[in-house]
């Protein structure tokens, strides 16, 4: 899979992208993932991606002048790959882990970060296949978004993940529509918190019971 991302802070996502999980999928080669800076495609001298709302209003909004040479060029670099842009964008489709699974069968998948005041509504009609929003509350922009997008999306991808079977028992997982139980390890007890007597037990079938009673 080949991830491409659009932002104004490509800063932002250095550590994020270089640790743990996502750091060993482009290791290993799983996932190929680019952050580009929006401004790279701005023709001003001021590399400025933005201007004031007609109509009047508030803030700045991102152009969509600008986006649209960033995809085309983005998407030309990536051919014979068919590309899928998404928008993070508070007006879009909420995020879920059905939504993640699908993503899993891009084979390019191009994330437009947002910021300040929103993003041309064109972009939202005319150049972005999907819009996607992660909750229904405010961010600064849409860099944590696109964040949480890739996060989820590459630990599903096969071969990230040490134990593949550890999938199948998440929370929101698609076998299932229930949130996992509780998780405990040592030490047994602690300032007098004590992990249940039966995940001590050593029955099998005791744990297994529990497990399916706490599941929720």
């Amino acid at each position: 899979m080949k991830i491409d991302i659009l932002t104004i802070f490509p800063e932002m996502f250095s550590s994020p992208f270089a640790e743990s999980m996502l750091k060993r999928a482009q290791k290993k080669r799983i996932v190929e993932i680019k952050i580009h800076n929006l401004r790279d495609w701005s023709t001003d001298k001021y590399r400025s991606v933005d201007d004031s709302p007609f109509g009047g209003g508030a803030g700045m909004v991102m152009r969509v002048d600008v986006v649209d040479r960033a995809l085309t060029d983005l998407k030309a670099k990536s051919l014979p790959l068919k590309a899928k842009v998404i928008l993070l964008d508070t007006k879009g489709r909420l995020y879920d882990q059905q939504k993640a699974q699908e993503l899993t069968k891009v084979e390019h998948l191009i994330l437009i970060a947002g910021h300040y005041e929103g993003i041309d509504h064109r972009v939202h009609k005319h150049l972005a296949d999907e819009v996607i929003s992660i909750g229904e509350y405010v961010l600064t922009g849409g860099e944590i978004p696109v964040m949480v997008i890739v996060d989820s999306v590459v630990r599903l991808l096969p071969g990230v993940l040490g134990n593949p079977e550890s999938l199948s028992e998440e929370s929101y997982s698609l076998s299932k529509s229930y949130i996992e139980y509780p998780q405990y390890t040592r030490p047994p007890e602690y300032k007098g918190w004590k992990v249940p007597e039966v995940l001590l037990s050593g029955d099998p079938k005791k744990i297994k019971q529990w497990q399916e009673e706490k599941t929720k």
